[in-house]
C-alpha cells in the first residue's frame, strides 16, 4: 500500500491539529489509512498528512476536486492551499 504525503498552510495550527479525528475520517473517506499529522516544527503554520492509501489516483482526484463533505472539512480544518501532493513510488 503506497503512502502519500500532503502539505499545506494552515490558519492556525492548533485548531488544525484539533480535528485529528474528523481528518482521519476524511482521509479514509477518499481511500486512505493511518493518518498522520505532521506540523512543521520551525513555528511557521506549514503542515503535512501521511496516510497509506489504496489507490493513490483516487486520492489525487478527490483532492482536485473535493467531494462537498471533504471540501467543508477543509475549510474547517484551516487548510490553505496550494496542497502538495507526494506519492510513494
Amino acid at each position: 500500500m503506497p503512502k502519500i504525503v500532503i502539505t499545506h498552510g494552515v490558519a492556525d495550527v492548533e485548531t488544525w491539529l484539533s480535528f485529528k479525528a474528523e481528518r482521519v475520517e476524511s482521509i479514509a473517506a477518499i481511500g486512505g489509512r493511518s493518518a498522520v499529522d505532521l506540523p512543521a516544527q520551525d513555528g511557521s503554520k506549514a503542515v503535512a498528512v501521511m496516510a497509506d492509501v489504496d489507490d493513490p489516483a483516487v486520492v489525487m482526484a478527490a483532492l482536485a476536486s473535493p467531494p462537498a463533505e471533504v471540501g467543508a472539512a477543509m475549510e474547517r480544518h484551516g487548510v490553505l492551499p496550494p496542497l502538495t501532493i507526494y506519492i510513494e513510488k
